[in-house]
C-alpha cells in the first residue's frame, strides 16, 4: 500500500488541520506525505483526510505551535512532512523533538533560523521605488518595490515597512507572492498580480544613479572582504538593488590593486598626496 498524498496549498493553517486529523486517527509520519508544487511522491496514492476528529486526544504546547509555524515558511524538501514528523512525537510525550540537541529539532530550528535571516534580507535589501505624482495618482501607490526571498516570509515580515513608512502607500511583488499597503491596511495575494510585479520591475528610481555615484565614491577597497561581503549581501539580491552592479566592477579593481591605497578610483586619481594605509 502506497502513502496517502496530501496538499496543503502551502499554506500553514490548511496543514495544521490536515495534521490534526490525522493525529487524531493514529497515522503516523511514514504512512502519509504532502506534495509540494508539481512534484509529487510516486509511491503516494490520493486518499480522503479520515472523518472526523479521531479518537486520539493529545495536547502540544503552544511553544511548538509557535515552532512548527515560524518553520512552515521555509522552502525546501519534506517542508510539511518535517513538521508531522516532529508533531507527532511530541503528541506521543517526547518532547526531544523540539529541541536543538535532536535530529528532528535541529532541522526545525535550522529552518527557523533560515526564515528568520530570510526576513532580514527582506528588510534590509529592499528598495522601495517612489513612482511620479501622475502614475502614483492613477495607481493609488506611492512607493513600489521587487524582491525574490527565498522563503515564504513576505506576508509576516512586511508589518516592518508600515511601521517605517507611516500612511504612504506601496507594493512589494515577489515571482510568487505580493503585498500591497494603502495606508491603513494590507492587501496579501498568494498568487501575484502580474500587473503589479509589472509596476514594481519597470519602475524607474529617479535617485538610482545619485545613490550610483555615491556608492562608487565611498568604496573602500582596503576593506574590501567578498566573502563577508556575500555572508551579509547575497548575490541573489543584487541584479534588484542599484549598487549592485557596480560590486563585481568595484571588486575587480580592488583585486588589481587598489586595495593597497584604500582609496576608490575617483578620488586616488586626483591631486594631492596619496595617504597609504599605516603612516
Amino acid at each position: 500500500m502506497g502513502m496517502i498524498a496530501l496538499d496543503c496549498g502551502e499554506r500553514f493553517d490548511t496543514w495544521r488541520e490536515q495534521a490534526r486529523r490525522l493525529l487524531g486517527h493514529g497515522i503516523d509520519p511514514a504512512a502519509v506525505t504532502w506534495a509540494q508544487g508539481p512534484i509529487a511522491d510516486l509511491l503516494a496514492v490520493p486518499a480522503a483526510l479520515p472523518e472526523g476528529p479521531g479518537l486520539f486526544r493529545a495536547k502540544v504546547p503552544a511553544a511548538l505551535l509557535t515552532q512548527l509555524e515560524q518553520a512552515a515558511r521555509y522552502r525546501g524538501e519534506q517542508r510539511w512532512n518535517l513538521l508531522y514528523e516532529v508533531l507527532w512525537r511530541v503528541a506521543h510525550g517526547d518532547r526531544t523533538a523540539m529541541l536543538a540537541g535532536d535530529r528532528l529539532g535541529s532541522e526545525l530550528h535550522r529552518r527557523i533560523k533560515q526564515v528568520s535571516r530570510e526576513a532580514h534580507h527582506l528588510h534590509a535589501f529592499v528598495r522601495f521605488v517612489p513612482l511620479p505624482a501622475a502614475l502614483a495618482e492613477q495607481l493609488q501607490l506611492d512607493l513600489v518595490a521587487y524582491h525574490d526571498p527565498a522563503h515564504d516570509i513576505l506576508q509576516s515580515a512586511s508589518a516592518h515597512f508600515a511601521d517605517r513608512l507611516g500612511r504612504q502607500r506601496w507594493l512589494i511583488a515577489t515571482p510568487v507572492d505580493g503585498i500591497r499597503f494603502d495606508g491603513e491596511k494590507f492587501d496579501y495575494r498568494r498568487q501575484c498580480p502580474q500587473a503589479w510585479r509589472q509596476w514594481a520591475r519597470n519602475a524607474e528610481d529617479p535617485g538610482a544613479e545619485l545613490w550610483r555615484t555615491y556608492y562608487r565614491h565611498t568604496f573602500n577597497p582596503a576593506r574590501l572582504n567578498p566573502d563577508a561581503l556575500r555572508l551579509h549581501m547575497p548575490g541573489r539580491f543584487w541584479r534588484h538593488l542599484p549598487e549592485g552592479m557596480l560590486i563585481p566592477q568595484l571588486e575587480g579593481l580592488a583585486r588589481q590593486g587598489k586595495q593597497r591605497d584604500g582609496q576608490a578610483l575617483e578620488i586616488a586619481g586626483q591631486r594631492g598626496k596619496k595617504i597609504l594605509p599605516g603612516e
